[in-house]
C-alpha cells in the first residue's frame, strides 16, 4: 500500500527515533518548571491529582492520534485528518483554520520551553537581568533554527543523543529525591484538600488538568512527521503509545519524589529557588551545590531538545496545506539541498521568539507568571480546532471512508474519544475562571474568528467553497485503491 501521497519528503525515521522524538518533546523542560504551578493550582501536595488526570487525558487523546496517524500518515498531522474528514460539508475551511491556529499554538508551546530554559539558567546565573534573559531566549531560538537546517536523517541522530541526556537528567533527579524522600511531605495533604462540592476545587482541578496535559504535550510530534516515518502504520501509533506510557511512569516518580524532598510552601514563595528551579533545589538539598549545577546543565539540554523537536515537527504543518493550496504557496517549498520546509521553520521560529518575549513583558505578574500565561493561551487556542475537531474526525472518517485501511484501530472505541472530549471541554470551560484577567477564551475565539475572516477572503480569491465548488479528494483511499489495481493489471 502507498503509505503517503506526500511527495518530496523521505521516510528515514524509525520506531526508536520516533519514540525518542516524542519523549524529548514531552519531557523537555515541562515537569521541571510546572511542579510549582501545579502545587499552586491545588494548594498543596494533592497536586499529584493533576498529573494523574493529565496522564489519563493524554492517553485517551493519544489513541485518537494513533488511529488517525496510522491510517493517514502524511506531513502535517491534524491538517491531513481535518482535510480528509470535513471536506464533504465545509470544503477547506477546517484544515485552513487548523493551520491558522497551529501557526500560533505550536510556537507558543516552544516559547514555554525557552522560558523554562531561562528560568533554570537563572540558577547558574543568579544576577541575570530580564533583558539578558530576553537575549538568551532569542539566541536559543536562532540556534535551534540553525541546527534544524539539515537533512532529517541527521536530525534523527541528534534527537536520540539529546533524548539520552533528558533520560539521564530525569533519572538523576529521581534518584536524588528518593534517596532523601520524606513521605510526610509528599502524602500529608492539607485539611479539606479535596472538596468536591466547592467550586474552588474544580477551578483548581481544571487549572491543574491544563498544566498536566501541557506536560504531556508532544506525544503527537511524530504525527506531524507522518510522511517521514518508516512503516507508519506500525511505527506511528506505537511511538505515540510507548512515549505516553513511558513518560507517565517517569513523571509520577519525578513529581512524587520532588514533593517528598521540597516543602510545597517553598514552591509558592517567589523568593525561594524552588519556585523557579525546583529540580536544582532538590539536587542542592540532597547531593550539594556542585551536583545541582551539573543537573541544571542537563535540564537546560533537555529543554533545548524539547524546543528542537517541537520546531522540527511543527515546521511540517504548513507544508501539506501549501501543497494543497490551502495556505500560502511559499510554505510548500522545500530546501533544494536538505529537503525540509524552509518558510515553516523560519516563521515558527520567529513566532516562538516573539511569544517568549511578549509573555515576559505583557501581563506577567506573581499571580500570572510568564509560563502560566503561555500555557493557558496555547491550550485554549488549541482546543477548538485541533483537539475537539480531531476527535470528531475519527468518527466522521469511519463513516465517510469505511474502506480506508486502518493499521491501528482505537481500543474500546468510542470511549477514548468521549473521555478526551470531556477533558478538553473542562480545560476550555474553566479557562477564564482559572485565569482571571487573562481572558484566554475571548482571545482564542477572537483568533478563530479572525481565521474565518481570513478564510473567506482566501476562498474568494481562490474561488473555493463557499465561493466555488467543493473539491472532494479522498487522497489516501484513492492511493490505497490504486495500489490494489496495479498488481492485478501487471499480472
Amino acid at each position: 500500500m502507498s503509505e503517503s501521497p506526500t511527495p518530496g519528503l523521505s521516510r528515514k525515521v524509525g520506531l526508536f527515533q520516533a519514540t525518542a522524538i516524542n519523549m524529548s518533546q514531552m519531557c523537555g523542560i515541562g515537569p521541571f518548571v510546572t511542579i510549582p504551578l501545579m502545587v499552586a493550582a491545588f494548594g498543596g501536595p494533592q497536586a499529584i491529582i493533576g498529573w494523574v488526570a493529565g496522564a489519563l487525558l493524554a492517553l485517551a487523546d493519544g489513541l485518537v492520534w494513533a488511529e488517525l496517524g496510522a491510517s493517514l500518515p502524511g506531513s502535517g498531522g491534524t491538517y491531513v485528518y481535518l482535510r480528509e474528514a470535513f471536506q464533504y460539508r465545509s470544503g477547506k475551511l477546517m484544515p485552513f483554520l487548523f493551520v491558522w491556529t497551529a501557526m500560533l499554538f505550536i510556537p507558543l508551546i516552544m516559547s514555554t520551553g525557552v522560558q523554562g530554559m531561562v528560568q533554570y539558567l537563572g540558577y547558574l546565573w543568579p544576577s541575570m537581568t530580564t533583558g539578558q534573559g530576553d537575549i538568551v531566549g532569542v539566541a536559543v531560538v536562532a540556534l535551534v533554527i540553525l541546527l534544524l537546517w539539515r537533512k532529517v536523517e541527521n536530525i534523527g541522530r541528534i534527537t536520540v543523543a539529546m533524548w539520552a541526556v533528558m533520560i539521564v537528567a530525569v533519572a538523576v533527579v529521581i534518584l536524588a529525591a528518593f534517596t532523601h524522600f520524606h513521605p510526610s511531605l509528599a502524602f500529608t495533604w492539607p485539611a479539606h484538600a479535596i472538596q468536591l462540592t466547592h467550586g474552588s476545587f474544580w477551578i483548581g482541578f481544571a487549572s491543574g488538568l491544563t498544566i498536566g496535559i501541557y506536560d504531556y504535550l508532544g506525544y503527537n510530534t511524530t504525527a506531524y512527521m507522518g510522511a517521514e516515518i518508516k512503516n507508519p502504520g506500525r511505527a506511528l501509533p506505537r511511538s505515540i503509545i510507548y512515549s505516553i506510557v513511558a513518560i507517565m511512569g517517569i513523571y509520577l516518580l519525578l513529581q512524587i519524589g520532588v514533593l517528598g524532598v521540597v516543602h510545597w510552601q517553598d514552591m509558592l514563595n517567589p523568593n525561594n529557588v524552588a519556585s523557579q528551579s525546583v529540580a536544582s533545589a532538590v539536587m542542592e538539598k540532597t547531593f550539594g551545590k556542585t551536583a545541582a549545577d551539573v543537573v541544571t546543565v542537563l535540564i537546560l539540554i533537555a529543554a533545548f531538545a524539547s524546543v528542537f523537536t517541537g520546531l522540527l515537527g511543527g515546521s511540517r504543518v504548513p507544508y501539506d496545506a501549501a501543497r494543497d493550496r490551502v495556505f500560502f504557496k511559499s510554505f510548500g517549498k522545500l530546501h533544494p539541498k536538505h529537503n525540509f520546509p524552509v518558510l515553516g521553520l523560519v516563521t515558527m521560529g520567529v513566532i516562538t521568539a516573539a511569544g517568549f518575549v511578549l509573555a515576559r513583558h505583557v501581563g506577567a505578574s506573581a499571580t500570572h507568571p510568564p509560563l502560566g500565561i503561555l500555557i493557558t493561551l496555547l491550550t485554549t487556542v488549541m482546543v477548538i480546532i485541533q483537539a475537539l475537531a480531531q476527535i470528531a474526525a475519527v468518527t466522521v472518517l469511519r463513516r465517510r471512508q469505511p474502506n480506508l485501511a486502518r493499521p491501528y484501530k482505537m481500543l474500546l472505541y468510542p470511549m477514548p474519544s468521549v473521555i478526551a472530549g470531556i477533558g478538553w471541554i473542562v480545560i476550555y470551560g474553566y479557562a477564564d475562571k482559572a485565569n482571571p484577567g487573562v481572558h484566554p477564551i475571548e482571545w482564542s475565539l477572537a483568533w478563530v474568528a479572525l481565521g474565518v475572516v481570513a478564510y473567506l477572503i482566501w476562498s474568494r480569491v481562490e474561488k473555493s467553497w463557499p465561493f466555488g465548488p467543493k473539491e472532494i479528494h479522498e487522497e489516501y483511499l484513492a492511493a490505497q485503491q490504486q495500489d490494489r489495481t496495479v498488481p492485478a493489471a501487471s499480472s
